[in-house]
């Protein structure tokens, strides 16, 4: 039996590239261009495209990283190169996600560092990269121009821009031509008035990826999801504001009541299962990059992902 998987949608998805090889400019392995759709996810294979891309979240002092991962990964966590390099070559991701939770310590003044630790994760792994900022706003001038800066010529994607704190975010990525994570709080509106701002300053609509803000399986990723959904439709309506491809991250799965309490001997697998089926249901919504911390969620990822083939629905084929 044939179905039309087109539904009559009369827009699509900007295309974003991420990560720039040596004949691009930069000193990428590979880059990514991500978007393209025209149509719901894992229904109509894109020109170009490909599954959801998996990326490893990583960060400079693991003092504020899950004890879950830091065990898993083991002395690595400490020397941010090797475990950037171990996401490329022993995990199996597809970019790394670098988290500057150096600059959480009280009082942080070292911007000089925060672009070392760039350059030692550049040199580390070969794979695109996403860069996680600062979350003090006295500071983020100074951070994310440092962070811009330091992987010019690479196209990064740096986080995370919001309603109340976008223009320095946004200054780095235009001067250093980076692209930009635009968060909302799970909200449709919100989501188009970010990117609106966003444009107007100067930042273009292939230079913007929507973060919706995913909660945990559970624990409000059911709002997520629909939100993620009614973006999607939205931009496939037409809507340009909100037709940017869509990041997700799980990150509150490794912190929920369920994992807290698992017995040591399965913690691990609890872990990994919440994390995994969070990220799938985010990739069923929409998002082309699904963000996780534990290694061990990556090939899980990605088997469901080449599971669900583009053109076969439930009942026959398109």
């Amino acid at each position: 039996m044939g179905f039309d998987l087109n539904f009559g949608w009369s827009g699509s998805i900007a295309c974003v590239q991420l990560g720039a090889t040596k004949s691009e400019g930069g000193t990428r392995r590979i880059s990514y261009r991500i978007g393209g759709e025209k149509t719901l996810p894992f229904l109509e294979k894109i020109q170009g495209s490909s599954s959801p891309l998996i990326t490893l979240e990583i960060c400079d002092n693991p003092q504020y990283w899950s004890p879950i991962v830091t065990n898993y990964c083991g002395d690595m966590v400490h020397n941010s190169g090797e475990w950037a390099h171990a996401a490329e070559t022993v995990y199996g991701a597809d970019m790394v996600r670098l988290y500057l939770t150096s600059t959480r310590k009280r009082d942080f003044s070292d911007i000089a560092s925060v672009g070392t630790t760039i350059e030692t994760v550049l040199s580390g792994t070969g794979l695109p990269l996403i860069i996680e900022g600062s979350n003090e706003p006295k500071i983020d001038s100074e951070v994310f121009l440092k962070c811009g800066e330091a992987g010019q010529g690479e196209r990064m994607l740096l986080g995370t821009a919001e309603a109340g704190r976008y223009r320095s975010i946004a200054a780095a990525a235009m001067a250093y031509d980076h692209s930009v994570i635009a968060q909302s709080p799970i909200d449709v509106n919100l989501a188009k008035q970010l990117n609106i701002l966003l444009k107007e300053i100067g930042v273009s609509r292939d230079h913007i990826i929507i973060d919706p803000y995913t909660g945990s399986l559970g624990y409000g990723f059911e709002y997520s999801y629909s939100a993620m959904e009614r973006i999607r439709f939205s931009a496939l309506k037409g809507d340009a504001d909100l037709a940017m491809p869509i990041i997700c991250s799980a990150i509150d799965s490794l912190t929920v009541k369920e994992v807290r309490e698992s017995e040591p001997a399965i913690l691990d697998d609890i872990a990994v299962q919440w994390e995994f089926t969070t990220g799938l249901a985010a990739a069923i919504a929409g998002a082309e990059i699904i963000c996780v911390r534990h290694p061990r969620t990556i090939p899980l990822l990605r088997k469901a992902f080449g599971s669900l083939t583009p053109g076969k629905i439930a009942g026959g084929e398109g």
